[in-house]
């Protein structure tokens, strides 16, 4: 039976429509599954090849920079450079010595590099009196591996694009897109119009396939670009300040020697030993009982400044030394009375001057007895010393001193203000003698060193100086000396002070600036090759001021980063 030539078209256009569909569906699964195989993690990117190589004692790292060879000697342990280092390189050519450019940072001329791929170098390294041969293998990559893709036309660049539209929109969308394909060549066949119906398929075609071809061939899906490798084209003109740290896909970072040199990263080694365990209290600091002081005005008056002034926060002052006057008031009644008892007192000692003058002369003749004379003379004298200070009172004011040596820390001073009698006016603290008082709820170590740190993370050395029996908001207060230098330390500002509970923990112990709070929780960086850096979690316990006990999640004798852990936790 045959089959008219318009029915075998839409057949035709229907499968074929079908079939495309079927392979933008298959196409938009698998890519949408990635299934392209088990892709290793990209390498990090690197500005030339470098080989290393270390020792108990040192680590080197040498780099291809164009037609010279940088060496970066550091101590293995550390991580600090090597300045001035005998450095000799065995090389295809012989030996030479390196020459030091500064920071640790050495440099050989390497003209062999671009005769072959494989160069196996020898390095002697003295320094501290201290002699090491180093094994380099330093491998170039194939030249042709950094050599950039050829740009696509504008064609193919429509077609690739059109084609990545296509296969990311789903079974649902590819089959959709099929079903108008397919209708859109049926109403055209049957309008009579085969040819356009055809091209319509064509281009469908092409686009699929012909778009499928430029995307593999440079391997373009969609803003990806291959990472390039390195080659010795790439490395004969690439030089170490463009290389760059960097985060690689299993977290481990990337960071460049010339980086490390920039961050100043500082490594130590990790070990075993058996530390007192230590508690973290809540503490203020607060003055020495026995080297601070306050002064008060003992009766109510006006204050007045001394000849120099009220002196300034911050002052210091001399035991002894006037700070200010409190003149008392006197009211209207109390001064009616003065007058009066002083007019008393006038009245009286004109008398008894009279009668003392009297004895005087009857005394010479032995009409008086020489005792009334001295009990006349004893009376017109203690009249005399009623009425002075009775003038005394009026005007004299009472003097502020200074009860101990230290810098004025408080001053409530103004002239002319009313001050009522038991007014602190002054507070007086010797800077170099504070103490710090702590709540502690277990029991402490009594007579062992404590530290205290400070939000700046700065820390203090403390010395424990008693305890007290009555509780305070459920806790024993504890009293501790500051030893040591107390710069910018202020009355009242709260610490965190660490101190021994008798216990022993086992741990690793590490400085607190190696110590870094991640989304995973606490971590710090392990040194696992010379440019290489792995997070590690921990769990930490406080062991002082300025070091903390890793407890578990690190095993001894690693190379742990205890300087510049939080610059290395930025890198991305």
């Amino acid at each position: 039976m045959s089959i008219p030539a318009a029915a075998a078209l839409r057949v035709l256009s229907v499968s074929l429509a079908l079939a495309i569909a079927s392979l933008l569906g298959g196409r938009a699964l698998a890519h949408e599954g990635h299934d392209h195989g088990a892709e290793p993690p990209a390498p990090p990117v690197q500005a030339a090849p470098r080989a290393e190589a270390h020792s108990a004692d040192f680590e080197l790292v040498a780099v291809a920079a164009g037609p010279t060879i940088r060496l970066y000697l550091d101590r293995y342990a550390t991580n600090e450079p090597v300045l001035g280092a005998g450095l000799e390189i065995e090389t295809p050519d012989g030996s030479v010595a390196a020459t030091a450019v500064g920071g640790g940072v050495y440099e050989i001329p390497a003209p062999w590099l671009a005769r072959s791929r494989d160069h196996d170098l020898l390095a002697t390294v003295t320094a501290d009196g201290v002699t090491d041969v180093l094994a380099l293998d330093l491998h170039l990559p194939d030249p042709l591996s950094v050599s950039a893709a050829p740009s696509p036309t504008p064609e193919a660049a429509w077609l690739a694009q059109l084609r990545r539209h296509l296969t990311h929109q789903g079974p649902v969308g590819a089959a959709a897109g099929g079903f108008l394909l397919g209708l859109a060549v049926i109403m055209l066949l049957r309008a009579g119009r085969a040819l356009p119906a055809f091209a319509v398929l064509a281009v469908t075609l092409t686009v699929l396939f012909g778009g499928a071809a430029f995307a593999h061939d440079g391997h373009d899906h969609g803003a990806e670009a291959a990472a390039p490798v390195q080659g010795a084209a790439l490395t004969l003109s690439a030089g170490p300040g463009l290389e760059r740290a960097r985060r690689l896909p299993d977290g481990a970072v990337f960071v460049p020697k010339s980086t490390q040199r920039l961050l100043t990263l500082r490594t130590g080694l990790t070990g075993l030993a058996e530390h007192r365990r230590t508690v973290e209290l809540p503490g203020r600091v607060i003055a020495d009982p026995n080297a601070s002081g306050v002064v008060q005005s003992s009766v109510g008056g006006r204050l007045a400044p001394p000849p120099g002034g009220f002196p300034n926060l911050g002052a210091r002052v001399r035991r002894g030394d006037v700070l200010g006057t409190v003149t008392p008031p006197v009211q209207a009644v109390d001064q009616s009375d003065m007058r009066q008892t002083q007019g008393d007192l006038d009245q009286q000692i004109a008398i008894t001057g009279r009668k003392v003058a009297r004895y005087e002369r009857l005394a010479a003749t032995g009409a008086v007895a020489q005792t009334a004379l001295e009990d006349a003379r004893a009376e017109l004298a203690g009249l005399k010393d009623r009425r002075a200070a009775l003038d005394t009172i009026r005007r004299a004011p009472e003097e502020l001193v200074a009860p101990v040596d230290g810098v004025i820390a408080e001053r409530a001073a103004i002239a002319g203000q009313m001050a009522a009698p038991g007014t602190m006016v002054f507070r007086i603290v010797d800077p170099d003698r504070l103490y710090v008082e702590a709540l502690s709820f277990v029991g402490l170590d009594a007579g062992a060193a404590a530290t205290a740190r400070l939000p700046d993370g700065r820390s203090l050395a403390l010395t424990y100086r008693g305890a007290g029996l009555a509780d305070r908001n459920q806790a024993v207060p504890v009293q501790f000396a500051i030893t040591g230098p107390v710069d910018s330390v202020r009355l009242g500002q709260f610490v965190t002070v660490l101190a021994p509970t008798g216990e022993s923990a086992t741990g690793l112990a590490l400085p607190r600036s190696g110590v870094v709070r991640g989304e995973g929780g606490t971590m710090v960086y392990e040194h696992v090759s010379a440019e290489r850096f792995e997070p590690r979690i921990v769990r930490v316990e406080p062991l002082d001021a300025e070091r903390v006990l890793v407890a578990g999640g690190l095993a001894p004798g690693r190379r742990v980063v205890v300087q510049g852990a939080e610059l290395l936790d930025q890198v991305r």
